[in-house]
């Protein structure tokens, strides 16, 4: 018995002692692997001296390389040779900017990266001789869906869905011609399939494009698919769900937001500052504010970006062998003669050039060599996809539409909160 008992103490004591026994490395094979240095902007940031800074007031490029000790040359080159990638003299208040310096005790700068914005940035490489290059982060697309009912406004919506605003104003793009966004009402529906740009998968940097959307306006349903055709010109339109192009030739305004109808087309105007005679108003006014871009109604060629008498600084655009259209007043063009301007483009922006009261941009509208009113016009639509193409286009829509057609509604106004009544006994 005793022998057991000590047998049976002797494998415990083993068991314990293998459990405890750290296991002995050959010291001689262990294998040290070193980790690649981690990248940022193409630079291994631990050889440097890093600085993160923005630009302040009174901040020029050249002031700042000059303080971090950058020889004038240098400066002098990167402002003659690298025009066309960027202008020095153009740096904006608030834009964050990297210095790269030196690690020893002179501390020079040897690279410095300006945030043009989230994506976007410029390198100058001033190492050696002078090098600057555009380049832009790693972005990550996120598809995301929406689907809301209108209570109040199409923004007030999307922001209570937390949406980013460049969405409502993309639907809007979209809509523009068939749906008024002034006057939606409440119990309209949406759903929208998009984009959204990630940096480092979790810094948010704009939506990206809207592939799919659905809206429901006074009960009637208008989908939206963009779709390449016209290859040639590599032009991309939404169409709906009959192959019918959503876009009108002619935009309503010139402007997109924020204006104020102030004179239409008369012929029969008569003001009082010239005695109650006849004065004819072969424009349309549309006052706004200073500096508020002035987009061209429709696809076509600068005619003329000039100044002239009255008229102020002026663009013309002639858009077909029937239609030009003329804006007026404006602070700046933003085009110059024989430009091919898409619709929705910036042309210029509002201003008081020429004879104005006060600023507007007056559009005029020519039809077969004569000024007439756009309001009053009924212009024509653009064209829809061709026969040729119809069977492929209902095909690439029929996933888009089905994933549209999943997506549920969601009304983000808040329940009202029971109110809980009590009654003297």
């Amino acid at each position: 018995m005793q022998k057991f008992i000590g047998a049976i103490l002797a494998l415990i004591v083993l068991v314990s002692c293998n459990q405890t026994k750290e296991p002995v490395e050959d010291v001689a094979n262990v294998e040290v692997i070193e980790k690649p240095p981690v990248l940022h902007y193409g630079f291994n940031l631990d050889e440097y001296n890093v600085v993160h800074d923005t630009v302040r007031n009174g901040d020029s490029f050249g002031e700042l390389m000059l303080k971090n000790k950058v020889d004038y040359p240098k400066i002098a080159a990167i402002s003659e040779n690298f025009k066309d990638t960027f202008d020095v003299r153009k740096i904006n208040v608030g834009r964050p900017y990297i210095i790269l310096k030196s690690k020893d005790t002179s501390e020079v700068a040897k690279v410095f990266i300006y945030q043009n914005d989230k994506i976007n940035y410029t390198v100058f490489d001033l190492r050696d001789s002078v090098v600057a290059y555009k380049s832009k982060r790693k972005v990550k697309l996120v598809e995301r869906e929406v689907g809301g009912i209108i209570n109040n406004s199409l923004s007030v919506t999307m922001d209570d869905l937390g949406v980013d605003y460049s969405v409502t104003i993309g639907l809007s793009e979209i809509y523009a011609w068939s749906i008024d966004f002034f006057k939606l009402e409440k119990g309209d529906k949406f759903k929208v399939i998009f984009d959204e740009r990630y940096i480092n998968d979790s810094i948010y940097a704009g939506r990206g494009r809207i592939k799919a959307a659905y809206f429901e306006h006074k009960g009637r349903p208008i989908y939206a698919f963009p779709y390449m055709a016209d290859s040639i010109n590599n032009i991309m339109d939404y169409f709906d769900q009959d192959a019918n192009n959503l876009r009108s030739t002619f935009l309503r305004a010139p402007i997109k937001f924020g204006y104020r109808l102030s004179s239409r087309y008369n012929l029969k105007r008569r003001i009082a500052y010239y005695g109650y005679k006849v004065r004819p108003h072969k424009g349309t006014d549309y006052a706004a504010d200073i500096g508020t871009p002035i987009i061209a109604t429709a696809d076509g060629t600068v005619e003329e970006s000039t100044r002239r008498g009255g008229n102020g600084k002026f663009v013309k655009i002639k858009h077909n062998s029937i239609y030009s259209t003329q804006y007026l007043h404006m602070k700046a063009q933003n085009v110059k003669k024989g430009d091919f301007v898409r619709q929705g483009d910036v042309i210029g922006w509002v201003g008081m050039t020429g004879n104005t009261g006060g600023p507007h941009v007056c559009y005029r509208f020519w039809k077969n060599g004569r000024q007439v009113d756009p309001l009053q016009e009924k212009l024509p639509t653009a064209e829809p996809i061709a026969d040729s193409l119809k069977t492929d286009y209902m095909t690439h829509i029929e996933p888009l539409k089905w994933q549209l057609d999943c997506i549920e509604y969601v009304d983000p106004t808040p329940e009202p909160e029971e109110t809980l009544i009590t009654y003297n006994q």
